[in-house]
């Protein structure tokens, strides 16, 4: 299944995220429709700290590893920064140790703990909103 990414997904792809969270994160184009949602209940920050952390992961380099993790840190973790995001204060506490040593895995519980609120949080009613409703319907009609 080699198409572009810029390729409209298809009608299996569009009802597959509906049947599991797993599926729609790691579709590209998934990915692309829930951030277009997430922007519409303010919470987009949820998805770019989660993209920014997997960016992380593939860092081998250790300083760029240092300067990601920083600006990840101001971006999404300082609660001086408008598009900080909820963590417990468990979760604080580890980065806030980690960083004194960032990795490529400092920000591993955070992302968990994003990523389950928004599996939890913002996926149902994602998939009962009218973003994903008219998609689902452009892809079907497309196809037919």
């Amino acid at each position: 299944s080699r198409r572009p990414r810029s390729a409209k997904p298809t009608p299996e792809e569009v009802r597959g995220w509906a049947q599991s969270f797993d599926k729609l994160m790691k579709s590209p184009a998934g990915r692309n429709v829930f951030r277009e949602f997430l922007r519409t209940e303010y919470s987009e920050e949820n998805m770019l700290f989660w993209l920014a952390c997997e960016e992380l992961k593939t860092e081998c380099n250790k300083h760029t590893i240092d300067e990601k993790a920083r600006m990840i840190y101001e971006d999404y973790i300082s609660i001086l920064s408008p598009k900080e995001v909820s963590l417990d204060s468990r979760v604080r506490e580890v980065i806030n140790r980690k960083m004194q040593e960032p990795s490529s895995h400092t920000f591993d519980d955070a992302q968990l703990q994003i990523y389950t609120l928004m599996h939890r949080d913002s996926y149902p009613r994602f998939l009962n909103s009218a973003i994903y409703k008219s998609l689902l319907q452009s892809v079907s009609r497309s196809s037919s």
